[in-house]
């Protein structure tokens, strides 16, 4: 008996068609059309005197055979992916395109003119800056540098903690005209907003559901960046990191810098990559320039 011929592209193509749960989805990622599709599956299955689907009305279902190979393809995939990052550790020079992870708050109050002095730095390299409050997969290469605000970065990745974000309880100048030490008691009777239900484990959503009355809590939303504009709308008081907060002139600071709202900043990436030369590069820099900025981030003096 004849033993079948396979190659990668077999195994990717019962990957993707598993995936898709049918042909038409499937040709469209492999950018080909139906019929190319519906032949090659055929011709697939023919060689190999099984069936890898079974075809129901809501789609395609691997078959046990097929099971089989989509795992030896997510095997074979995921030993591709780690060997391009070994190869990608090995690089000598910071040239070439980086992929960052960060939320919009950092990128927005903080990294924007960072990113810009590293391209003017480093002609050769190129930035893709994606936005996710979640955590990327960088073993997967949905980024290659995270920068996360978090007490508990994930064990996969290595990296360093450049700072620690302060918070405090802020509310607007002009409804606080006269500067005074305020007894946070004394405030909870006001108006306040916080972070939505997508935000509530941090510890300033936490702070602020524990101590203030429901019926106080009069706006919430699910950015820290309209955290702020809402305070300093009027819309009521609340936590906020004191990097953002003290470079708005309508802010006031109505509270101590509160350690229990803290959360560390960090720079991560996956331990194949650390080697590169981009990589290092970029990290060496934005943590030097972040540096620059430490006091007003921990909540010491407005940023520049």
């Amino acid at each position: 008996m004849t033993k079948p011929h396979l190659v990668w592209d077999d195994f990717r193509l019962v990957k993707i068609i598993a995936e898709a749960r049918g042909l038409a989805p499937a040709a469209d990622r492999l950018g080909v059309n139906h019929s190319t599709v519906f032949r090659r599956l055929g011709q697939l299955e023919e060689g190999l005197g099984i069936k890898l689907f079974e075809r129901h009305r809501t789609g395609y279902v691997l078959t046990p055979a097929g099971e089989e190979m989509t795992a030896l393809a997510e095997t074979m995939e995921e030993k591709v992916e780690t060997f391009a990052r070994k190869l990608d550790g090995q690089a000598v020079a910071p040239a070439g395109e980086l992929r960052i992870t960060t939320n919009d708050t950092l990128l927005v109050h903080l990294l924007t003119p960072i990113f810009s002095r590293f391209i003017d730095a480093n002609p050769e390299m190129r930035l893709d800056v994606v936005l996710a409050n979640q955590a990327l997969n960088l073993s997967k290469r949905d980024a290659d540098v995270a920068i996360r605000a978090t007490d508990n970065p994930p064990e996969t990745l290595v990296g360093r903690r450049v700072a620690t974000i302060a918070w405090a309880i802020y509310g607007r100048a002009a409804d606080f005209p006269e500067p005074a030490d305020f007894d946070l008691t004394s405030l909870y009777d006001r108006p306040w907003v916080m972070l939505g239900d997508n935000l509530a484990t941090l510890k300033a959503a936490r702070f602020v559901r524990d101590r203030v009355a429901p019926e106080r809590i009069v706006y919430k939303v699910n950015t820290v960046l309209g955290l702020a504009e809402a305070v300093e709308a009027g819309a009521g008081i609340g936590p906020l990191p004191c990097f953002i907060a003290d470079r708005k002139p309508h802010l006031v600071r109505l509270s101590e810098i509160n350690p229990d709202f803290s959360a560390g900043l960090w720079l991560l990436t996956h331990p194949d990559l650390r080697q590169s030369a981009r990589v290092r590069a970029f990290m060496d820099f934005i943590g030097a320039e972040i540096s620059k900025q430490k006091r007003a981030i921990e909540g010491g003096a407005k940023p520049d």
